[in-house]
């Protein structure tokens, strides 16, 4: 509590200093807001960081200003950043000073900030440019109808949770499995979503799916207790901060019990995920929302003509050192298929805990090849009027149906 408060004054006490607002007519002000510290936001923001440092918005001693989580009032750009430390009204504070002190764009990490993001801004006559990653659920969470289908001022990139993949992975590490438990947060639409991926995905190959429900992490304890007790063999839980942030607690809880524990995505492992599955790069979420802000700070695309982007790539990961405390024995086939892997400590190919994926940096290349490269990139999302058409279709067969 006394920490959330510290917090809460710092935010109120940099609103009311003159010292980021000194360049604001000459120089861009942006605000990167995220709802809380977890391994795959700190990559993800390193990858919108790092594209805005390729094209010079920032240097190497303001990138370290920004490296130890302080505001930057530099050469080129003003950066307002923020986290929200997994607390909601703080981050409804934190997007009221965003807006306060005009930022021209914003930067959300996660659904939670987004959704405060887009619904204080709705209605502005001229609101900021919002720019997300970290987004598994957009459409269900309220903040986009479709991919084109948004409001005008919204862009970012979605990533789609491949449970269509994860759950039979299940199948791949225990061919006999019956009973898989899931962890789901009412409160959170995108772990709500996530539920009702892994019940269908388990639907389509004969697993019976057991649901515990939790508020907070002091829930965790009970809800790994009763899925035990209903018979789970296994868990595996959706994208959602209580589960994320509580991965080293159900490693604890899964140990006890001798079940594996099925992360969403990769770099859980290195919170103690006996298999991570889902998309492999985080941080290239956050280049491409770096890619869509400066193309936007660059007059080069109207952030209303491009859609959302979809990332639906698929890499697994593994920690022999959790299956060893679980008592289990990864299967040859869930080895084969992993990225990296995690034994006594160490991860492969190079992965550490602190950069806990095999891509973390940019390719190397000249500054104008770079940007005809995302210029490119950002083209093919561009929203013609017959993909417009056709997103509004499916969009009122969907509402028809219910």
């Amino acid at each position: 509590m006394i920490q959330r408060l510290l917090l809460v004054l710092a935010i109120l006490a940099l609103g009311a200093s003159p010292a980021l607002r000194a360049n604001e007519d000459e120089i861009p002000t942006i605000a990167m807001l995220n709802f809380g510290h977890t391994q795959g936001a700190t990559l993800s923001i390193k990858g919108a960081f790092d594209v805005l440092q390729a094209y010079g918005y920032f240097n190497e001693e303001e990138r370290v200003t920004l490296d130890a989580g302080e505001d930057l009032v530099g050469e080129n750009i003003n950066v307002l950043w923020r986290n929200a430390g997994f607390d909601i009204p703080t981050a409804s504070l934190m997007v009221e000073d965003a807006l306060d002190r005009g930022a021209d764009a914003i930067l959300t990490v996660t659904t939670q900030v987004t959704q405060l993001a887009v619904n204080a801004t709705r209605d502005m006559e001229d609101p900021p440019a919002i720019m997300f990653s970290l987004v598994g659920s957009p459409y269900f969470a309220g903040i986009a109808d479709a991919p084109c289908i948004k409001p005008g001022h919204v862009g970012g990139t979605q990533n789609v949770i491949p449970y269509d993949k994860i759950v039979p992975t299940l199948l791949t590490q225990n061919p006999d499995l019956k009973i898989v438990g899931t962890i789901v947060s009412p409160e959170q639409p995108v772990s709500v979503d996530g539920g009702r991926q892994i019940q269908k995905a388990a639907d389509e190959i004969g697993l019976t799916v057991e649901v515990a429900t939790v508020v907070s992490r002091s829930d965790l304890n009970l809800a790994v207790e009763a899925l035990v007790s209903r018979g789970a063999e296994a868990i595996v839980y959706p994208i959602g901060s209580i589960a994320l942030s509580g991965t080293p607690l159900l490693l604890s809880l899964t140990s006890e019990y001798g079940i594996p524990l099925f992360a969403p995505v990769p770099y859980l492992v290195f919170s103690g995920a006996t298999v991570g599955g889902g998309i492999r790069s985080t941080y290239g979420e956050g280049v491409i929302q770096g890619r869509m802000l400066v193309a936007h700070l660059n007059g080069d695309i109207d952030i209303s003509e491009i859609s959302i982007n979809q990332t639906r790539d698929f890499g697994i990961a593994v920690n022999l050192d959790s299956a060893k405390a679980q008592g289990i024995e990864v299967a040859d086939e869930i080895l084969a298929m992993a990225e990296f892997v995690i034994e006594n400590g160490i991860g492969s190919a190079g992965v550490t805990r602190e950069l806990p994926e095999v891509v973390t940096a940019l390719p190397e290349m000249p500054l104008e090849e770079r940007r005809a490269a995302d210029l490119a990139f950002l083209d093919s999302l561009r929203c013609t009027p017959e993909i417009i058409a056709e997103q509004r279709a499916e969009l009122q067969d969907m509402w028809a149906e219910e």
